[in-house]
């Protein structure tokens, strides 16, 4: 099935996330735990965990075992991106107690999955995510897991209580699955604070919080409401959620309404898509936003369309990548105010309390950065934090980088420089270093943009 260039890898991705995992886990870690240490961590509040002691906690090492799920990173870097290796330590894989069954990684079937990594060579922090979009716990593997475990930090991450393009059925009220994402990252986030502890013999004397898209979303959320649990924060491209409206349900109705011919691309403009980006519009009209804008405003309104997605966003790809035809004429502003009150459970508001760098790519095409970071940056400023943000917008960037190879003369990944804001922001916090003032990080004309980036 082809739908336009590029849209097979999005498909593989999407099918990802509907595919129930059968690896025996138990099996793998019998067969290849070394670990000799008669004192073990457990996990707080863990329901279940299994432990291994592992030559080499990166990608490149786990490749191929139930440590890692390669499957649900696809799509989300480019090719050619180098990734450090060789870093052995533990790693504890789980979960908390829920009663919800999306995650079936492992065989586990079961959500409030984690995965925690604790390299031998320890340099005291632990950088703790969430994962992106509708996936889940190992995710962001390649992304952040690696680079950081190379650095000496310790690892966590969670599949965000549940995942999958159906997740909107958890819960019993409106925005409770999202809200639980929040909850998941804190619980995760001390869980992990006490491992490090019995593990090394003292807590982590720096602890970050960071993520890509709902992950950057996790991060603003957390800076916000729990600043005490981190010492600072790399933003990728967050969602924005405030109560007011904006965000995916403002931008994206419009986009259905496109695909069924009841709207123009000036329509598009002036809901906030970047002019320069009408080249990625095909693409992600097939495979991103009539998916996204119908189970988000499922999440938050199931009333406005109950059958609509229904019980389910679809059991073949394209009835999962289908819109609902309803929502082309989704109005945010004129719904109930029971729908602005389940989004503002999880709203944002500005008010940081720890240093944080939000990068977001020009050309963001799912998360346009006009209806979102050039918002939550006003927020930032309008509630007085501006001295503990920065806001770096990148040139030619979108939403996820794979599509660099299908665009290399119009796009550049948006990874290396989220690896030199964590290494400015880990300066900010630790040294004093204040990183450069706001500004557009420019595509540069030659050299390898797929590994390196300068801030200033």
């Amino acid at each position: 099935m082809r739908l336009s260039r590029g849209v097979p890898l999005a498909a593989a991705l999407l099918m990802v996330l509907t595919t129930v995992g059968t690896t025996d886990a138990e099996a793998l870690v019998t067969e290849t735990s070394s670990c000799t240490r008669p004192d073990l961590p457990r996990v707080p509040g863990a329901e279940h965990q299994r432990v291994a002691c592992l030559p080499d906690l990166t990608t490149a090492g786990l490749a191929g075992t139930a440590y890692t799920d390669i499957a649900d990173q696809a799509g989300l870097s480019a090719k050619g991106t180098k990734n450090p290796s060789g870093v052995p330590g533990t790693q504890i894989d789980g979960y908390f107690p829920d009663d919800s069954r999306f995650n079936a990684t492992h065989g586990w079937r079961h959500d409030a999955q984690f995965v925690i990594r604790m390299p031998e060579r320890w340099n005291g922090g632990l950088v703790v995510t969430g994962a992106p979009g509708t996936r889940r716990q190992y995710a962001t593997d390649a992304l952040i897991s690696d680079h950081v475990l190379a650095q000496g930090y310790a690892y966590a991450a969670t599949d965000k209580g549940n995942s999958g393009p159906d997740f909107y059925k958890d819960g019993r009220r409106p925005g409770d699955a999202v809200a639980e994402w929040n909850r998941r990252t804190t619980e995760l986030t001390r869980a992990a604070r006490s491992t490090l502890a019995q593990w090394y013999g003292h807590a982590p004397r720096r602890t970050y919080m960071t993520g890509i898209s709902n992950g950057g979303y996790l991060t603003r959320w957390q800076l916000e409401n729990h600043p005490g649990l981190y010492d600072g924060g790399v933003d990728w491209e967050g969602a924005l959620w405030t109560a007011d409206g904006g965000g995916l349900l403002g931008s994206l109705p419009v986009t259905v309404a496109r695909s069924l011919g009841r709207a123009q691309d000036e329509d598009l403009l002036k809901a906030g898509f970047a002019p320069g980006s009408r080249f990625l519009w095909p693409y992600h009209e097939k495979a991103y936003w009539g998916l996204t804008q119908k189970i988000y405003r499922a999440e938050f309104d199931p009333s406005y369309d109950p059958a609509c997605p229904g019980p389910s966003a679809g059991a073949t790809l394209p009835e999962i990548l289908a819109p609902c035809a309803s929502d082309a004429d989704y109005d945010y502003a004129a719904r109930p105010e029971s729908v602005h009150r389940a989004v503002g459970r999880v709203a944002l508001t500005g008010r940081i309390g720890r240093p944080m760098i939000t990068l977001h790519g020009d050309l963001d095409t799912l998360l346009p950065i006009a209806t979102d970071s050039d918002v939550y940056e006003r927020m930032v400023t309008q509630r007085g934090r501006s001295r503990l943000h920065r806001y770096y917008t990148v040139e030619g960037g979108t939403h996820v980088d794979s599509l660099h190879d299908t665009y290399p003369d119009r796009l550049r990944p948006v990874l290396p420089c989220y690896r030199s804001a964590f290494t400015a922001l880990v300066a900010w916090v630790e040294d004093g270093s204040v990183p450069p003032t706001d500004r557009t990080i420019a595509r540069p004309a030659g050299g390898d943009v797929v590994n390196t980036c300068a801030l200033s």
